[in-house]
């Protein structure tokens, strides 16, 4: 199938830069917020992204006002009605993703696909929520999607082979390497990473070794472009305890046990970068 609008559900750090690589792509995109307030922030950072890539001669100002003009916000479902392709984008919660498909599903037209940037939840049991199982599909951008080149395309139980192609041929047309996963627990990438991260946080408070010491060991010893730690604060330690949990619940194993350590910040609030202080303080 053609696709040629786009719509996003949700315009926070990931939507946003959903909107902005699709936009920039040359679809009409269509992004939907819970209010005017936070419709308005999402386009002004994506309009901050853009004028820094004009500043460095990236695109130019032309350019820059082409991307944000295919760029439509809204805060109603309805305007959604005329995409092709919806990507939702919104709290990792099982309940309210499935309540936006029930939705998503009533608006958007019989052939669409919808899709989920979930980077944990099952996309079966998100499609179970539709009448359209067959075209719903897992989309799972990383963050900051505009520079990450990577798409992890996850096929939930039902999702057909029709809609598997046209949603590679989409990530391909975004500049993403497009990698394909069943649907299980972490996928790809999270069922690889989420381990990482808790041994990196157990290190910690086990005293083996300081935050900072961990950090230059595997940027210095293994070339990865931050240490564990630094990646849990990017990614949010809130975030990681939550897929945590999910991986934990399904496979019932120690390695995605959170640590004490990583529930008590999360208690206390140091959830990382987005709160100022997680094991490194950004104040």
């Amino acid at each position: 199938m053609a696709i040629e609008t786009v719509g996003v559900i949700g315009c926070g750090l990931m939507g946003s830069g959903i909107t902005q690589v699709c936009a920039q792509a040359g679809y009409r995109t269509v992004v939907r917020e819970a209010s005017e307030e936070l419709v308005s922030g999402g386009i002004g950072r994506i309009d901050g992204v853009l004028s820094r890539d004009v500043s460095k001669g990236k695109m130019t100002a032309d350019e820059k006002a082409a991307v944000l003009g295919r760029i439509t916000g809204t805060t109603e479902f309805d305007d959604l009605a005329a995409c092709d392709l919806v990507i939702e984008a919104v709290t990792e919660n099982l309940e309210t993703k499935q309540e936006v498909f029930r939705v998503l599903d009533g608006i958007a037209p019989p052939d669409a696909i919808l899709a989920s940037n979930t980077s944990s939840i099952s996309i079966t049991e998100l499609a179970s929520a539709t009448n359209r199982p067959e075209q719903v599909v897992g989309l799972h951008f990383f963050n900051p999607v505009p520079v990450m080149g990577l798409i992890e395309m996850v096929i939930g139980l039902q999702t057909s082979e029709k809609t598997v192609e046209a949603a590679r041929q989409f990530g391909e047309s975004l500049g993403k390497q497009v990698i394909e996963a069943k649907d299980t627990p972490g996928f790809i990438v999270n069922y690889l990473l989420i381990p990482y991260l808790l041994d990196a946080v157990r290190l910690v408070e086990s005293g083996v070794a300081t935050k900072e010491d961990i950090d230059a060991g595997m940027v210095l010893g293994c070339s990865h472009p931050l240490g564990p730690l630094k990646l849990l604060d990017f990614i949010g330690l809130d975030t990681t305890l939550y897929i945590a949990e999910v991986l934990y619940d399904a496979f019932r194993t120690d390695r995605y046990a959170a640590p004490p350590l990583l529930r008590q910040m999360v208690a206390a609030g140091m959830n990382g970068r987005k709160s100022g202080r997680g094991f490194y303080d950004y104040g």
